[in-house]
């Protein structure tokens, strides 16, 4: 029978770790490893597989945990990446959403800044015609004057703020 590409044997992970297959086997009676089955019940290791082996091999013979707190620390790790993929997830919707209420707020700042330009500008207007009815002399009439000292306030603020250029 041909091997899949990416599975190993019992036989060739326990060459790969120089490790007992009984070894290989308790950590799998132990639920700390399931390897896949082949038809004909031969234990198939994937690469996580190795990769979770490895880290157990690790813990046990490096750090000198025993095989409960193994159990403990895969659960923990396990655990501990779901919480992380719910964080993660969390985030990207959370930034998704303040993202939206910028695009909201810059949009709501601009109209508001239009709508202040158009007001500003319309003010403007209106001051210029005013001054320019206030100023303009009609044939041989004498501009009239009003009784309202705003406008005349207005008017001599204005004529104040006035600067003429002479040439020498």
């Amino acid at each position: 029978m041909a091997r899949k590409k990416g599975f190993y044997s019992i036989s060739a992970v326990a060459k790969m770790f120089s490790i007992h297959q009984q070894t290989i086997r308790l950590y799998e009676k132990e639920g700390l490893i399931s390897p896949k089955r082949s038809e004909g019940n031969t234990r198939l290791f994937s690469d996580e597989d190795i990769d979770r082996l490895e880290e157990i091999i690790y813990l046990t013979h490096q750090l000198g945990v025993n095989l409960v707190g193994v159990e403990m620390i895969l659960k923990l790790e396990n655990k501990i990446n779901k919480m992380q993929k719910k964080m993660n997830a969390l985030f990207d919707k959370t930034s998704e959403e303040l993202k939206h209420e910028k695009e909201i707020a810059r949009t709501a700042i601009t109209s508001s800044a239009r709508t202040l330009m158009q007001l500003k500008n319309e003010e403007k207007a209106t001051e210029k015609q005013n001054m320019t009815r206030n100023t303009k002399p009609s044939g041989n009439k004498k501009p009239e004057q009003t009784s309202s000292k705003t406008n005349t306030n207005t008017f001599d603020a204005e004529v104040d703020s006035w600067e003429i250029e002479y040439d020498e």
